[in-house]
């Protein structure tokens, strides 16, 4: 039984996510936590006729907070009725962000982080939310990263790009493979580079090491010139009619070129493809 995490701000962004999440797994059993978290601010930790009143706390956060998600649950068994192998928690919390996160994936044993996000928007226009980014960044937890214009469709493709550098460990990829098994997707495996290059001796091994783990799935392997990353996968995705891209987190050259840059004017990917992180 897979256990999922869903934190939700109740946005449009968030019911996208959770909606996904709920096709990605419709014929898995498994077992969803809907949290939202709501953070005290300064200002009121700050004030002594707030600190540590538990009544005001209750009233003023934690109360609303079930109410929205009891009509949240409500609205799921309205929209997907008749799945009886998925089963609904509620969390709520008042903390940091990212520490509520990780203490409920430690204490929930998550297996996986869904989880909404809208791209493209403030002064940064970043491709994804800081929610989203942070969780990439500092929670252990594989995340499958759901953009505000993604539906669910049959994982025909999945995309993984890759400089091969890293050294892909069993427990890794897991993720991904059990994903392919379950939706029965091809993997492309893009290497991108600025010239034209011959793989190292680790690189090569490390391509090797693919071929291996992956050897039940058709696999195809790419290399692409093109000086943008963001560009190279940009034409990849539109040409492959892929439908997701999967990424190892400890792959920065890539990690950081895909999601963390503000280049955003020839993109379109962040807005209707899935990310898959994984983390070892």
């Amino acid at each position: 039984m897979k256990t999922i995490l869903l934190p939700t701000d109740f946005s449009k962004n968030s019911w996208n996510a959770i909606k996904y999440a709920l096709k990605f797994y419709e014929n898995s059993t498994c077992t969803f936590y809907l949290l939202h978290v709501n953070t005290l601010s300064y200002a009121m930790t700050k004030d002594p006729l707030y600190v540590d009143t538990e009544d005001f706390i209750e009233n003023t956060y934690t109360k609303p907070s079930k109410l929205q998600l009891r009509k949240l649950l409500k609205r799921i068994s309205q929209e997907f009725p008749d799945n009886k192998n998925h089963h609904f928690f509620t969390l709520t919390d008042y903390n940091f962000f990212i520490d509520s996160i990780r203490n409920y994936v430690d204490e929930k044993k998550i297996d996986m982080i869904i989880m909404g996000t809208k791209g493209a928007t403030g002064l940064k226009k970043l491709i994804i939310g800081s929610n989203a980014a942070d969780v990439i960044k500092k929670v252990k937890c594989t995340i499958l990263i759901v953009p505000e214009n993604a539906t669910f469709t049959s994982l025909k493709e999945i995309a993984f790009p890759t400089d091969y550098f890293l050294t892909y460990g069993v427990n890794l990829l897991k993720p991904l493979y059990e994903i392919m098994e379950v939706q029965h997707s091809s993997l492309g495996v893009l290497h991108i580079t600025n010239q034209p290059e011959k793989l190292g001796f680790s690189q090569q091994d490390n391509k090797d090491s693919l071929k291996d783990y992956f050897n039940n799935f058709e696999v195809r392997f790419y290399n692409l010139t093109n000086k943008n990353v963001e560009d190279a996968i940009e034409c990849f995705v539109q040409s492959r009619d892929i439908n997701m891209i999967a990424m190892v987190a400890k792959n920065l050259n890539y990690f950081q070129q895909i999601l963390f840059h503000s280049k955003i004017e020839n993109i379109s990917y962040h807005t209707n493809i899935p990310f898959l992180v994984m983390h070892g």
